[in-house]
């Protein structure tokens, strides 16, 4: 199915075509990018009208440029734009307006790649879905993941980031949502923030991209929730809260069963029970948010439910794996090595920590953009509750050297400035029966040390 043609790219865009095409994709990397892409040549580490050449010798169907570049002719498929990003947010709003779709647009410290990917899982069940890949969240993700959305899509789940003030309200009011959900609000960019009330007033200005009569999805229980709200009533939206305190959805309850969560919770005088098929028990709050802007966008919560019972962690993002070791025996892994901050770091040793393993070790890498609280910070994982059930913990990067010092000897495993490093001696403090951690932030290539002990065993399989 076409995308774009060339002249309805022009008319979004304002630019102009060199000559007639259609595309049924957009690709902002040659790598990447599929035959009849349009490939959008942005300027970032590197120049992207340096890769339009190799682009169109791909196969991609044209390319948006701000000039014609070296080694390309002038009759080459071409939309000339004065800007290239601004162009692409062209592009963007216009694959939105033309569209009937209902949208979510999500935000939050953490959980919200999980919470998206949830979302997405549940409308498929329901509709046409469309959402943004992985987590193309930032200023040329959002446009992009609206460019590429089909124009018959039923439902758009659209993931919103920052890691500056000032970026979450022009995002959202590209996405503009029917549906805005903050999973929450924590002390992750302090290097960019004063306050963590100040990364709540940006995660809060979601709201102002909310089409006239939308929803905010507000977690009842972060400290800062009445600056989100404020941001909601301001904007005119209806407000629905959800957490385990006084809220409109209730979490009363999480067990661990067979590897997965079980949840109660309440909706007004409703009851219900929904399933989540990751071992940590931090996403049965992430699921409520998710199910209760499925209600909002006009899906049957026990439809909801159901569709939820069909997702699962993504790579890198809390995965459980049974490894079998080529010594005999297997250990458990749980990849959490994506991203990390105080938050998600606490929830993840919750995971560690709730195994009956006959050990529990962590592989914990150095937490980033904390600004000047981040050698506390790290040191302070040493006192949170979880840590009385972690066996060891072998710890990555000079910040992580922080908690290295902060633990009790009998805890204090090997300290590494990298993952690579570390992943060297991972024969020698792994063995059967253990369950393993791996979590630092991106940077830290903790992807690293999961490799590491995928190539101890025989080859993986996903945990139930």
């Amino acid at each position: 199915m076409t995308l774009w043609t060339a002249a309805e790219a022009a008319e979004a865009t304002g630019g102009h075509s060199t000559t007639d095409w259609d595309v049924n994709g957009v690709s902002i990397d040659t790598r990447t990018l599929q035959p009849g892409d349009l490939f959008v040549a942005l300027k970032a580490a590197r120049d992207g009208h340096d890769f339009v050449a190799q682009a169109l010798e791909k196969g991609a169907g044209a390319a948006l440029v701000s000039r014609i570049p070296d080694g390309v002719s002038e009759d080459a498929p071409l939309l000339v734009v004065a800007d290239v990003q601004a162009g692409l947010e062209a592009l963007g709003k216009a694959g939105r307006a033309r569209t009937g779709a209902r949208v979510v647009g999500v935000t939050g410290s953490v959980g919200k790649t999980s919470t998206k990917e949830m979302l997405a899982t549940i409308f498929e069940t329901q509709g046409k879905t469309h959402a943004s890949v992985a987590s193309y969240n930032n200023h040329w993700g959002v446009p992009l993941t609206l460019a590429r959305m089909p124009r018959d899509t039923e439902f758009a789940v659209i993931e919103i980031g920052m890691n500056h003030p000032g970026e979450i309200a022009p995002l959202a009011r590209q996405a503009r949502p029917h549906v805005a959900l903050v999973t929450t609000v924590a002390a992750v960019h302090l290097e960019a923030f004063d306050s963590v009330a100040g990364i709540a007033h940006e995660k809060a200005a979601i709201f102002e991209g909310l089409e006239p009569g939308g929803v905010a999805i507000v977690n009842a229980d972060i400290e800062y929730a009445n600056i989100l709200r404020q941001t909601a009533r301001d904007q005119g939206a209806k407000i629905v809260d959800f957490g385990r305190k006084a809220a409109d959805y209730v979490l009363t309850g999480v067990a661990q069963v067979n590897g997965s969560v079980r949840a109660d919770a309440t909706l007004e005088t409703q009851t219900f029970t929904y399933d989540v098929q990751s071992a940590g028990a931090h996403f049965a709050m992430n699921a409520l948010g998710a199910l209760a802007a499925c209600v909002e966008m006009g899906v049957d919560l026990d439809d909801a439910i159901a569709g939820l019972k069909q997702w699962s962690p993504v790579k890198g993002r809390g995965v459980r794996e049974i490894l079998p070791l080529a010594s005999g025996g297997q250990i458990e892994l749980l990849d959490d090595s994506y991203n990390a901050n105080p938050t998600s770091m606490e929830a993840a040793l919750d995971v560690l920590a709730a195994s009956k393993a006959a050990r529990r070790i962590a592989f914990l890498g150095d937490m980033k953009e904390l600004g000047g609280q981040e050698v506390a910070m790290h040191a302070g994982l040493a006192g949170v509750g979880a840590m009385a059930r972690v066996d060891q913990v072998h710890s990555i990067g000079p910040l992580m050297k922080a908690l290295h010092d902060a633990l009790p000897k009998d805890k204090r495993g090997r300290w590494c400035e990298t993952s690579a490093e570390m992943a060297e001696h991972l024969p020698e403090l792994v063995r059967a029966g253990d369950t393993v951690l791996a979590k630092g932030s991106l940077s830290m290539a903790l992807a690293q040390i999961v490799d590491g002990l995928r190539k101890m065993g025989q080859g993986s399989a996903p945990g139930s």
